[in-house]
């Protein structure tokens, strides 16, 4: 696999800062690298080629290079160029023996109802292998517990119209699959989850954005979704409307009715991720699922079982009227022979005792909310720390353009954190740190120790202010 050069000028954004040229490209790529938004392996562009895209001397781009191979980010060979890489050990010394505190993932551990349900699934599995075990549409006792529970939310489902899939993010790709060509307008949120827009793109698609935001009132910016709905006609817009992934915003009942009247005139189908929307907390009002109001509008609704059940249980499922089901599934039988069958047993023997489960979750996230909202504004008193409802991270506003300083100071310090900028696109959100609410107060403390320790050396090389920080953010 290859880059090329323009390519990875997008990815990069704004990268230069007060210091060394060649330093600031190094850091940029390597923060790609640990994000994942440049896999390990991929070939970078050639010296002259980068050196012109960026317009810096070649000897700016080779001594970046070799600060890369210095850090186990790069490996060069004769003949092949210059490859990405990952070390096999963290980057400085002062990371702790026992490995990195993983702040990238948003997830919570097994529930404790799950070692019942996995016996459960033990005894179910019996007649089944009889079966050769390949099916592509879902097991019938799965797609009735999920059509069961669209159908008390207040969304009247069957069976028949639900697809289960590898995980959401599966489901993801499968729809943006089926329902983008190449070239065609495709509308996301920013910030939003990466590896969303990451898919959509990958299908073709030309991204779109409409800002959602911790500080305005209604968290969407409504007016502009609903101009740029207008301008561009996209044809599917990604949302996540309860409890979005990063901010942890929900869309008020006003928001989304504009939202399907305006996805409606311009025949735009809205694919709604709900993979968080039931991690409520205390959310004041409560939201059936997008698709009960949709009107005249096409609404396809992910869903998994990975947030609200376990993350080690790769199912995911979409629920769209009959048709729209027949077409994805003619698209998924290109791609895999189905989902796991053990995994789907499991994930509907916990349907069978999933208010309890959701009693758990609510609980964890509570406590890893009052963590953050103590420990991070006592460590940091010029942090904003927003106040969610639910979900799973609070998107903290952290003052300075330094977020993906940040995360690279952080690793050296024993942490793994995602930058802002890898929520969203052209490198904005650098003022931005997604912290997940899914850790004991304990784990909070030591990810907050490491932020501080890591803080200083980040804070002294911040972004320019100028380009698509200030427009974004």
């Amino acid at each position: 696999m290859a880059i090329g050069a323009h390519a990875l000028l997008d990815l990069l954004g704004e990268w230069r800062g007060p210091g060394p040229s060649y330093e600031a490209l190094a850091d940029r790529i390597r923060l790609l690298v640990i994000d994942g938004r440049v896999s390990p392996g991929v070939r970078l562009p050639a010296e002259r080629e980068l050196a012109g895209e960026l317009e810096v001397s070649r000897t700016t781009v080779t001594a970046a290079y070799e600060r890369l191979r210095e850090q186990g980010f790069a490996v060069s060979r004769q003949g092949s160029g210059t490859r990405t890489a990952l070390p096999g050990a963290p980057a400085r010394p002062t990371a702790p023996a026992t490995g990195l505190l993983d702040f990238t993932k948003a997830a919570l551990p097994a529930p404790s109802a799950m070692p019942d349900a996995v016996a459960e699934a033990a005894t179910l599995l019996t007649p089944l292998l009889l079966d050769s075990g390949y099916d592509t549409v879902g097991l019938p006792l799965l797609r009735e517990a999920i059509a069961r529970r669209y159908t008390e939310r207040g969304l009247p489902t069957d069976a028949d119209q639900v697809l289960v899939t590898v995980g959401a993010q599966q489901a993801i790709v499968l729809v943006a699959r089926a329902l983008v060509s190449r070239g065609d307008r495709a509308l996301i949120e920013v910030p939003t989850y990466p590896h969303a827009y990451d898919a959509i793109g990958a299908a073709g698609a030309r991204l779109v954005t409409a800002p959602v935001s911790v500080d305005a009132p209604d968290g969407w910016d409504v007016d502009a979704l609903e101009a740029v709905m207008r301008r561009t006609s996209p044809v599917i817009a990604y949302l996540m409307p309860d409890f979005q992934n990063p901010t942890g915003r929900s869309m008020s009942a006003p928001v989304r009715r504009r939202l399907l009247d305006a996805a409606a005139a311009q025949g735009t189908i809205v694919v709604v991720d709900e993979t968080p929307a039931e991690l409520d907390i205390d959310r004041p009002e409560k939201h059936p699922p997008l698709a009960a109001g949709a009107g005249g509008a096409h609404v396809v609704t992910i869903g998994s079982a990975s947030k609200t059940m376990w993350g080690g249980l790769r199912v995911g499922w979409v629920r769209a009227e009959r048709a729209m089901i027949r077409r994805l599934h003619a698209v998924r039988v290109n791609m895999d022979l189905g989902t796991p069958v053990i995994d789907q047993l499991v994930v509907a023997r916990l349907f069978a005792r999933f208010d309890e489960v959701l009693a758990e979750r609510r609980a964890a996230l509570a406590a890893g909310r009052a963590a953050i909202e103590r420990i991070l504004p006592a460590a940091f008193a010029d942090w904003q720390v927003p106040h969610v409802h639910g979900g799973l991270a609070v998107w903290a506003n952290i003052g300075a353009p330094v977020s993906s300083q940040l995360a690279l100071a952080a690793r050296g310090e024993g942490l793994l954190i995602t930058a802002g900028p890898r929520f969203g696109v052209d490198g904005a959100f650098e003022r931005f740190l997604r912290l997940p609410l899914t850790y004991a107060a304990s784990q909070v403390e030591q990810a907050v120790a490491a932020l501080q320790r890591a803080w200083p050396a980040a804070a002294r090389h911040p972004l320019p202010e100028a380009g698509a920080l200030t427009a974004v953010v």
